[in-house]
């Protein structure tokens, strides 16, 4: 009997955590860690995730009360341990940056429409607190042309105090396909870069940003 289900769940383990969906999510860490912004929330992504860890979790659990073969439970869960790890790292690298650009990602419309439902409320919560301590603790003490959280003063035309993305930072990234990509600023003198499938380089982020959310491009 116990043979039996040995050799089902060995034909179920590939069913049970996807490769595929694995390779995802670690490409989406990757690339999450890389970048000096936040990038789009992959919410199918990590709810397929959370679902598969559940399914090994109960299946782990099955297994070691029948007294399947020690293995084959270890097999599974290695799986398990090395998909947690993933989501939990791409999830904590997306707080990490909330936390250094709370206000930037509120404030701009592009980085707010990347947030999670429940980033947003993170993202609020963080900025409310902040905003609360430097009032009671600082700016509240200061003129009342300086007490703003978001500017070195009322007469500021920019939020100049809130920290934003460096996006002319270098990255590395391999392309996955033919990529060809424009090198300077709308107005400047044309150049392109063509980039083959498997080619590395390393490169401003803003030039190959879009090449990135297209999924043209991966960092590493």
């Amino acid at each position: 009997m116990a043979s039996n289900s040995e050799a089902g769940g060995s034909a179920d383990y590939e069913t049970l955590m996807s490769t595929s969906d694995v390779e995802l999510l670690k490409r989406a860490w990757r690339n999450e860690k890389a970048a000096p912004e936040i990038l789009q929330y992959e919410g199918a992504l990590v709810q397929r995730a959370k679902e598969q860890i559940e399914l090994v979790e109960e299946t782990i659990e099955d297994y070691v009360e029948n007294g399947i073969d020690p293995l084959v439970v270890s097999l599974y869960q290695m799986d398990l341990d090395r998909a947690q790890f993933l989501l939990r790292s791409y999830l904590r690298v997306r707080l990490l940056k909330i936390e250094k650009f709370m206000f930037h990602n509120l404030k701009s419309e592009e980085a707010e429409r990347r947030l999670s439902e429940q980033e947003k409320v993170f993202a609020t919560r963080c900025a409310d607190d902040l905003a609360k301590h430097f009032e009671e603790t600082v700016l509240l003490k200061l003129p009342e042309n300086y007490q703003s959280v978001l500017k070195q003063s009322l007469i500021s035309e920019v939020d100049d105090m809130v920290p934003q993305p460096h996006l002319d930072t270098f990255v590395v990234c391999r392309s996955k396909n033919f990529v060809s990509l424009n090198l300077y600023e709308e107005g400047e003198s044309p150049e392109t870069v063509e980039m083959e499938r498997g080619d590395l380089y390393f490169i401003r982020y803003k030039i190959v940003k879009g090449a990135i959310e297209s999924g043209q491009i991966d960092l590493i």
